[in-house]
C-alpha cells in the first residue's frame, strides 16, 4: 500500500478491508505507518524479506535509532530457498505460501506486554468480531507476567492458557542478542479439525490453529547463553494476513479466500480440470493450488526486481516458475498457463500495491518468456529421461534422477511417476546422496563467504560515542576526532573510526573514498571506506609515519581528484538510468551498478540484446544532457513527497523516512551518492561495452570525463596505425576492405590448389584399394581438407567406399569417410566406432560424415575398426 489506507468502520470482509483494519487500528493508537518494503531485504544473510520485523531488524538489535518509538506495518514475505522455505509444502496443507504478507506493530522501548496484550484482544474480538470463548492463548513456561495478564486483566479462563516451551514459545534473531518469550493466539476451529485439548496437544495446529504472535523481547543473551534483561524492552508481533483472512471468512483453508479463488479459477480454466475444495489427496486439485500460489508468488517477486537467472534470489524464482510449469504439464495443458494466470493475480494485489498494477505488461511478458523457455527444457529432459527407461531397466539411477532435478527441473516425484509408468523404480537412496553432497558444496560456499567482522567492537564504539557525522557532501577536508583504532588479521592495516568525516563508505555502487587521516603524531593513508555498521563509517588505512590513536584530533582529507572523476561519474549513470529506460522501455530495472573512478558500470534487467542503434541512441540522449549544462539539484524531503514528485528508488540504497532526491536534467532519483554541480561538469559519455551477464540481465559500461577523451585519443592513435598498415593513410576503413579482398581471392586460389592437390593425392591413396575399398591413414591435414580428400578417393575409378584418418596440425584426431551412393554402405556408421578408439565422435548423414578425436594414439586401432565395419557391412 502506497499510502495509509483509507479509514473503516465495517468489520472487515476481503483481503484489502483486512489490511485496512489492521493498520487502522494502529494508527489510531499512535503508531507510524511503514509501508511495505520490498521483498528484497538489506539484511544480506537473508534472500528475502521473511517476517514483518526484518526491515525493523536493525532497530531491535541496536545498530540503528528508530525515527519513532511505535510502527505498524502489512509486510510483503517470501520464505522460499535458505533456511525460510515453505516451497515444497505449498498446495499440500491449509494454509503454507510461498508469498503471504505479515501484518504487525511494533514498540521500540515504549509500550510492553502490560499494553499489547489487551489491545491485540481488543482487536481480534471487537474489530474483527472473533468469538473470544473460542481463543486459547500459550505463553512461555517462564513467563508468568504474561499469563497474568491475559487472566486478570483480559478474562481469559486459566483452562485456556497453555505453557509451552523455548521451541514454541521463546524467540531470538540470532545465537546472541535481543531476544524473549512469545504469546500465541489460537483459535479453536472445532471437533472437525481434530481432538480437543488446546495447542499443547495440537501439533500440526489444524484445530487449535495459531494465527498472531506476541513476541516480548526482553532479554540480550550473551555468547555463554546468559540472559540479561533489556533496559528498554521492546515488542514485535506477526499476524499472518492469509490465515486470518481464512478465518474471518468462515473458509477451511487459504484456498478458499478470496485472494486465492479467483487465481485457482483461472487455474482450473486454463487446464480443463476440476477443483475440489478440501481435496489434498488427488493430484488434480493439488496442482491447481501450485498454479494459483506460485502465479501470485511470482508475480509480485518480478514486481520487486526479481528476475529469473541461476544465481541466488533469481534461481528461487525460476524454481517456483518451474514448479508451475511442471505441474501444469502433468496436468496435460500443453499450451502456456503463467502469463493469463498472473494477469489475475495483478488484478488480485493490485489494489493493495500499485506498483505491481503499473508493471503489469512487464510481469506478464517475464513469466511468459520464462514459461516459454522452461517448457523447451523440460521436452529435452523428458527426452533424456524417455532414452534411460528405452531400454527397460529395473531400476532408475539415482544420477540420472539427480540430473534431471538439478539441470531440467524435475522434480523427483515427476521422475519416479513417469518412470512408474513403465514399471521401473527409481534409486532414491542414490539420488539423496547427490543431493546431499550439492547442499554440501553450498554451505562450504556459503561459509567460504561469511564476514569475520568484529561486530561486538564496532557496537560498542557506537554505545560509547554514537555512529560518524559525514561532512563529505559540503567538504573535501574537515578537522575530526579519532575514536577508536581497531586492528586487523593483516599487521599492517588498520580501521579507523572518527566522529565525523568527509570520506564518503561504499554504498549504493559508489565506491568508498580514500585519502589521509593526519594526527599530530602521525598519517594514515585511507585505502578504503566501507560500513562497519549503517552510520558507523571503518576507514581502512595503512600507518605511513608514527602512530595514531584513540582520543587524538585529525584531519581527514579525501583524495579531491578521484572523488570528482566518481562525481562525474556517479551523475551520468543516472542519466544513463533514464536514457535506458526512454530508450529501452519502462521495464528497465537496476539490477545492480559500480561508480568508481575511471568508469561506470550499470546493471539492468532487459530480455533482449541492445542493437548498435539504440546503444547509440541512449550515448545521444545522455550527451545532449551533458552538453545543456543544466544544474544538478539536490534536496531532502519526505519519501511520500520524493515518490509523488515521481522519483524512483537506485538499487541497493536504503533510505530512511527523510531521502535525497537528486534532480540532473531529467532523471529524478533517490540518491545519497555525491554528484556534480551541473551535467557539463560530466564531460563526453562514452559506452565502452554492452552485454548478457545473466539470463534477463544485461551490463553497460560507460567513461566520463578525463577518460572518455583518452578513450576517443587511443582509437583516433590505433585508427591511424591500422591506416598506416594497410597502405592507406586517413581511410583505414577502405584500405582494410581492399586487404580483406585481397585475402579472399587468395583463399579461393588456395583452395583451387587443394582440391588439385588433393586430386593426386587421391589418386594414389586409390591404389591401395581392396575389392573397392580404401582405409588409410593421412596425417598433417586439418578437418575440412580430410574430408575434401575423402571425396576425392571416393570418386576414383573402382572405388565405392573410403575412410580416413589422420592427427590435425593441431593435434586432435580427424576422421572422414564417403560411399558412392547407392552403395550398401552408410557414411557416419562406418566411422562411428572409430571415433570412440581416439576419444571422441561424430556423425553426418548420406553419402558422406565426419568425426572427430583427442587421442592419436588411437589412431590404428580405428583403422583397424573401421576396416572391420566395412566388412561387417558387406555381410
Amino acid at each position: 500500500m502506497a499510502d495509509t489506507p483509507p479509514r473503516s468502520s465495517r468489520p472487515p470482509q476481503t483481503a484489502d478491508d483486512l489490511r485496512s483494519s489492521f493498520i487502522d487500528f494502529f494508527t489510531a493508537r499512535d503508531h507510524t505507518y511503514v509501508p511495505s518494503a520490498s521483498l528484497i531485504p538489506h539484511d544480506p544473510t537473508l534472500l528475502f524479506n521473511v517476517a514483518g520485523m526484518v526491515p525493523f531488524k536493525p532497530y531491535f538489535v541496536g545498530d540503528e535509532t528508530p525515527p519513532f518509538q511505535r510502527a505498524v506495518s502489512s509486510q510483503k514475505c517470501v520464505r522460499a530457498g535458505g533456511k525460510h522455505n515453505d516451497l515444497d509444502d505449498v498446495g499440500r496443507t491449509k494454509r503454507h505460501l510461498v508469498f503471504f504478507e505479515m501484518m504487525g506493530n511494533f514498540s521500540f522501548g515504549d509500550y510492553f506486554k502490560e499494553y499489547i496484550i489487551p489491545t491485540s484482544w481488543e482487536l481480534v474480538t471487537e474489530t474483527w468480531g472473533m468469538d473470544g470463548d473460542r481463543l486459547w492463548i500459550t505463553v512461555h513456561e517462564s513467563d508468568d507476567e504474561a499469563e497474568a495478564i491475559w487472566h486478570e486483566v483480559v478474562g481469559v479462563p486459566m483452562e485456556r492458557i497453555q505453557r509451552l516451551g523455548d521451541d514454541e514459545n521463546f524467540w531470538q534473531a540470532g545465537e546472541t542478542g535481543p531476544c524473549g518469550p512469545c504469546s500465541e493466539i489460537h483459535i479453536d476451529r472445532g471437533a472437525a479439525f481434530g481432538p480437543d485439548g488446546g495447542p499443547r496437544s495440537d501439533k500440526h495446529g489444524d484445530r487449535f490453529m495459531e494465527f498472531w504472535n506476541l513476541v516480548f523481547m526482553q532479554y540480550d543473551r550473551d555468547e555463554a547463553g546468559v540472559l540479561t534483561p533489556l533496559p528498554k524492552p521492546s515488542i514485535d508481533t506477526g499476524v499472518g494476513l492469509e490465515r486470518v483472512l481464512c478465518l474471518l471468512q468462515g473458509v477451511d483453508a487459504v484456498w478458499e479466500t478470496d485472494l486465492m479463488q479467483p487465481l485457482i479459477g483461472k487455474a482450473s480454466e486454463l487446464t480443463g480440470r476440476t477443483y475440489v475444495p478440501g481435496d489434498y489427496e488427488h493430484r488434480d486439485s493439488f496442482a491447481l493450488r501450485v498454479l494459483a500460489e506460485h502465479a501470485r508468488s511470482t508475480a509480485m517477486l518480478v514486481a520487486d526486481g526479481v528476475f529469473p537467472s541461476n544465481e541466488a534470489r533469481g534461481y528461487v524464482l525460476r524454481r517456483i516458475i518451474r514448479r508451475a510449469v511442471r505441474y501444469a504439464y502433468l496436468l496435460g495443458t500443453e499450451k502456456p498457463v503463467l502469463p493469463e494466470l498472473a494477469d489475475v493475480a495483478v488484478d488480485v494485489m493490485g489494489n493493495a500495491y500499485p506498483d505491481v498494477a503499473r508493471q503489469r505488461d512487464f510481469i506478464v511478458s517475464v513469466l511468459g518468456k520464462e514459461e516459454e523457455n522452461f517448457r523447451h527444457t523440460l521436452r529435452n529432459g523428458l527426452s533424456i529421461l524417455e532414452r534411460e527407461l528405452g531400454d527397460g531397466p529395473s531400476t532408475l539411477s539415482g544420477s540420472t534422477a539427480f540430473l534431471l532435478h538439478d539441470t531440467y527441473g524435475f522434480p523427483l516425484e515427476l521422475t519416479q511417476e513417469i518412470a512408474s509408468e513403465r514399471d521401473v523404480a527409481v534409486d532414491t537412496a542414490g539420488f539423496e546422496t547427490e543431493m546431499a553432497e550439492q547442499r554440501r558444496r553450498a554451505k562450504s560456499a556459503r561459509g567460504a563467504h561469511r564476514e569475520a567482522a568484529n561486530v561486538d567492537s564496532y557496537r560498542s564504539i557506537i554505545e560509547e560515542y554514537g555512529t560518524t557525522d559525514f561532512v563529505g557532501y559540503a567538504t573535501d577536508s574537515a578537522a575530526a576526532r579519532v575514536l577508536d583504532v581497531l586492528t586487523t588479521a593483516d599487521p599492517e592495516v588498520v580501521e579507523i573510526f572518527l566522529d565525523s568525516t568527509p570520506f564518503y563508505a561504499e554504498s549504493g555502487g559508489q565506491v568508498g573514498d580514500t585519502g589521509t587521516i593526519t594526527t599530530e603524531t602521525g598519517t594514515a593513508e585511507v585505502t578504503d571506506t566501507t560500513y562497519a555498521l549503517p552510520n558507523l563509517r571503518r576507514h581502512t588505512a595503512r600507518i605511513t609515519s608514527g602512530s595514531i590513536t584513540a582520543g587524538q584530533d585529525a584531519v581527514a582529507a579525501i583524495d579531491s581528484a578521484r572523488r570528482a572523476a566518481i562525481r562525474r561519474n556517479h551523475t551520468a549513470t543516472h542519466l544513463l538510468h533514464h536514457a535506458l529506460r526512454s530508450v529501452l522501455g519502462d521495464h528497465v530495472k537496476q539490477a545492480g551498478s559500480l561508480v568508481a573512478p575511471d568508469r561506470l558500470r550499470f546493471d539492468f534487467s532487459h530480455y533482449e540484446q541492445v542493437t548498435p542503434e539504440q546503444i547509440a541512441a541512449i550515448e545521444t540522449m545522455v550527451n545532449t544532457e551533458t552538453l545543456e549544462n543544466t544544474p544538478v539539484t539536490i534536496s531532502e524531503m519526505s519519501k511520500a513527497e520524493a515518490e509523488a514528485k515521481g522519483a524512483i528508488a537506485f538499487f541497493g540504497d536504503k533510505y530512511g523516512d527523510v531521502v535525497r532526491v537528486l534532480e540532473a536534467g531529467p532523471s529524478i532519483e533517490l540518491c545519497g551518492g555525491t554528484h556534480v554541480r551541473a551535467t557539463g561538469d560530466i564531460g563526453t559519455v562514452k559506452v565502452v561495452s554492452e552485454g548478457s551477464i545473466g539470463s534477463n540481465l544485461r551490463r553497460i559500461e560507460a567513461v566520463t570525463g578525463e577518460a572518455s577523451v583518452a578513450l576517443l585519443q587511443r582509437d583516433e592513435r590505433e585508427l591511424g596505425e591500422i591506416a598506416a598498415l594497410v597502405g592507406s593513410p586517413g581511410d583505414a576503413s577502405g584500405g582494410v576492405q581492399r586487404k580483406l579482398d585481397e585475402i579472399r581471392s587468395l583463399q579461393d586460389e588456395i583452395k583451387v590448389l587443394r582440391a588439385k592437390l588433393a586430386t593426386g593425392r587421391a589418386n594414389e591413396i586409390a591404389e591401395s584399394a581392396v575389392e573397392g575399398a580404401v582405409v588409410a591413414r593421412v596425417d598433417g591435414l586439418a578437418p575440412g581438407d580430410l574430408r575434401e580428400l575423402v571425396i576425392a578417393v571416393r570418386n576414383a575409378p573402382d572405388v565405392d567406399v573410403a575412410v580416413l584418418v589422420g592427427e590435425t596440425p593441431t593435434g586432435g584426431v580427424s576422421l572422414a569417410s564417403a560411399v558412392t551412393p547407392g552403395s550398401p554402405f552408410d557414411a557416419a556408421s562406418l566411422i562411428r566406432d572409430a571415433a570412440k578408439a581416439v576419444g571422441g565422435g561424430g556423425g553426418g548423414k548420406g553419402d558422406v560424415a565426419t568425426a572427430g578425436g583427442k587421442d592419436p594414439a588411437g589412431i590404428d586401432e580405428a583403422v583397424t575398426i573401421a576396416w572391420a565395419a566395412i566388412k561387417s557391412a558387406r555381410g
